[in-house]
């Protein structure tokens, strides 16, 4: 038994040091800079800075609109959000669509437990449903948003 137990421990040791690596790698591949502030991390552009829009959210967030045709009635734009910034409460009259496109974030509706978001990740909010969506505490977040 204490032979499976001391086993056990130095495999938990090295793991720990992987992930570590792993974790040191993350954080000099997020030191690559899109725009002097915010790290690469989705092939989608940054945009600017959310100005226009700061009153509703928690922290900092860069917009970039990446549909121009106004008759398609088909806005889809990139949101960058800093680390722990996330929007207010809100809802849509026409829904909306989230696509995660980077890094790691939470997407909650109102009385439902919060749902994290990964690059990939789909979230499809019905008309008129309040909710929130931003970056984990710790980690940028970028997602695509259609209304």
């Amino acid at each position: 038994m204490k032979k499976n137990l001391l086993t056990l421990l130095i495999l938990v040791v090295i793991l720990s040091g992987c992930n570590n690596s792993n974790q040191e790698k993350k954080t000099e591949d997020m030191k690559t800079e899109t725009n002097g502030e915010v790290p690469k991390i989705s092939d989608f552009p940054v945009g600017d800075p959310n100005t226009a829009y700061a009153q509703y959210f928690s922290g900092r967030s860069w917009l970039a609109p990446l549909t121009k045709m106004s008759e398609l009635n088909v806005p889809m734009s990139n949101v960058t959000f800093e680390p722990g910034c996330r929007n207010n409460w809100h809802s849509h009259t026409g829904g909306q669509l989230l696509v995660a496109v980077g890094g790691i974030g939470y997407y909650q509706e109102r009385g439902k437990a919060a749902v994290r978001m990964t690059p990939g990740d789909i979230i499809e909010i019905a008309p008129n449903i309040e909710h929130w969506h931003g970056a984990a505490p710790d980690e940028w977040f970028s997602h695509l948003a259609i209304v």
